[in-house]
């Protein structure tokens, strides 16, 4: 087949796509050849001939001259991730603007987040049938293509539907001459499907985990860095485990599945029979979670009051870990004179600290615990942008009369100005967020090898920050949503290795379930790593420490 550059016009970057770019010349009008003529005797161009193809078989007047709604809303969301914007937090506003709800939404979301994670898929797949690189593409039209090449492969949308549809978007968006491009491109992508274009495509690849980055879509060293963390969280291999190769295999398979939406109930704010009773499902795993099979979250009025939210499982669980481990009785303070030794510490209930506590989900719920118990809660953010996240996270909290107090500082000088000040210290560390793919997928498409490195050197200096800040007999809990082990247990490691002051407990016993029964337990290391494949959460880590003196 021809490739399909010819009659599309080119559309590459730096290119105009609005241009309707008509091909090299209309043919010579001075023959009669019978055969250039239609039914009605009229004479057709050489460039009419070669291009007819590649038409649609629709009247002009019949074919759509924008796109729908739907696709209109997903199309939206991926120039705004390409502008940088995260897309779980982008697909609500983009639902909200376009007044999508119901089976419309649905289809929305699915075609945005699912054509981001498999975009590197459907980027060779895209490659192969334009006879171009990406990168050579102009970007909305590419963005065009990607939303095309994911109905035709992975959703059940009929061809012509798909073909038809993405065509018209490309028609509204980026012109008419744009949109015979993209029609020429996905009638290529259509002539197989999914497996076969795998199949394709790693033909010839040699090795397992190359072919594994292309037929999950991948980075090659995102999947070197899983298979990694399986093994140092003793996630496979072992006796009654499967074996790496088929744990690594469930763990990419679930990376590309759409996460179910799980709410939070804020204990003492709302409770999850409220949200029960607004529609979603009571959650196994989480006492504080419930699961919501479809619809908007907002809709919810605990949702929209803050009382509850979207969050994580996994998030939840190590937050109610941290409330839950004890504390070691505080040691009498020595001070100068009274005045000093009344204000070192409150008279009553404990300080808690939420060093990197942007955008607030997780200090939310220690948050409303910490309320309930009489204690107090320290929030901080490295910049007033997220610090302002974390208050209008904690609104319903703070009207409650709950006392927390949200500040700016940077996390790694904490320590040293208020050494040994907080009973309880949270330290959800930034990270490469390759635990929360499912969520975040465009993650996957915007972290680097090195990234792990430089972020890893900033988690041990924020960790010893953290264990500066508290208490002896207080405790830290360092989380991250990433399981890769350089970012987890070698940060651990390292801080231990250089400490005298500090020992690590095991985290497991305060992990349990929505029936108070332990959480599955994989491996045997102190640590606790939560899986997509096994426990249905984000791939959360958490280690618990003591500080000793």
């Amino acid at each position: 087949m021809a490739d399909a550059r010819e009659g599309s016009g080119g559309y590459g970057r730096g290119s105009n796509p609005r241009r309707d770019d008509r091909g090299d010349g209309r043919g010579s009008r001075g023959g009669h050849d019978a055969s250039r003529r239609d039914a009605k005797g009229r004479e057709r161009s050489d460039a009419r001939l070669r291009s007819a193809g590649h038409r649609s078989a629709a009247a002009p007047s019949e074919r759509r001259r924008s796109g729908d709604p739907a696709r209109t809303a997903a199309l939206a969301v991926l120039r705004a991730v390409d502008d940088g914007a995260y897309a779980n937090l982008e697909m609500p506003k983009v639902l909200r603007r376009h007044d999508l709800s119901g089976r419309d939404a649905a289809f929305a979301t699915e075609l945005a987040l699912g054509t981001i994670r498999r975009q590197g898929l459907y980027d060779r797949v895209i490659e192969v049938g334009a006879g171009r690189a990406p990168a050579d593409i102009d970007p909305i039209v590419l963005d065009i293509l990607r939303l095309g090449v994911h109905q035709l492969l992975s959703m059940r949308v009929p061809t012509h539907a798909a073909t038809s549809e993405t065509v018209a978007l490309a028609r509204e968006h980026a012109g008419a001459g744009a949109s015979g491009f993209v029609n020429a491109v996905l009638r290529r992508a259509g002539e197989r499907d999914r497996d076969t274009w795998i199949a394709d495509l790693t033909r010839g690849v040699e090795d397992a985990d190359d072919v594994r980055a292309i037929a999950t879509s991948h980075p090659a060293w995102v999947v070197s860095a899983l298979r990694q963390a399986l093994r140092g969280h003793e996630a496979a291999g072992g006796e009654g485990q499967p074996s790496l190769d088929d744990a690594l295999d469930a763990l990419l398979a679930a990376d590309n599945e759409a996460p179910r939406v799980a709410l939070v109930a804020r204990p003492g704010l709302a409770d999850v029979d409220e949200l029960v009773e607004a529609g979603a499902e009571l959650s196994d795993l989480s006492p504080i979670a419930a699961t919501l099979p479809f619809g908007d979250p907002a809709n919810i009025p605990a949702v929209r009051e803050t009382r509850a939210a979207v969050q994580d499982e996994g998030s939840q669980l190590l937050a109610i870990a941290l409330a839950e481990a004890p504390v070691e009785p505080a040691k009498p303070i020595e001070a100068d004179n009274e005045m000093a030794e009344a204000s070192a510490r409150p008279t009553t209930g404990e300080r808690w600290l939420d060093m990197c506590a942007g955008p607030g989900g997780k200090a939310a719920v220690l948050g409303s615990i910490a309320h309930l118990r009489g204690h107090v809660l320290f929030c901080n953010e490295s910049s007033e942008h997220r610090t302002e996240l974390v208050r209008r996270t904690l609104r319903a909290l703070l009207d409650d009369g709950a006392e927390i107090y949200v500040g700016t500082g940077d996390g790694r000088e904490l320590g040293s100005e208020e050494p040994a000040t907080y009973d309880r210290v949270l330290l959800d560390a930034p990270c490469t967020g390759l635990g929360a793919m499912r969520r975040r997928p465009e993650s996957r498409w915007r972290r680097r090898p090195f990234d792990v490195a430089e972020l890893a050197a900033l988690q041990v200096e924020l960790l010893n920050s953290a264990l500066d800040a508290t208490r002896p007999g207080g405790i830290v809990g360092y989380a991250t949503c990433s399981p890769h082990p350089a970012e987890t247990i070698a940060v651990v490691g390292e801080v231990l290795g250089a400490r005298d002051d500090v020992v690590q407990e095991d985290a497991w016993p305060y992990f349990l379930d929505a029936y108070d029964e332990p959480i599955e337990r994989i491996g045997t290391l102190p640590s606790v790593q939560l899986w997509p494949h096994v426990h249905g959460t984000d791939a959360m880590f958490f280690a618990l420490l003591r500080k000793t003196r």
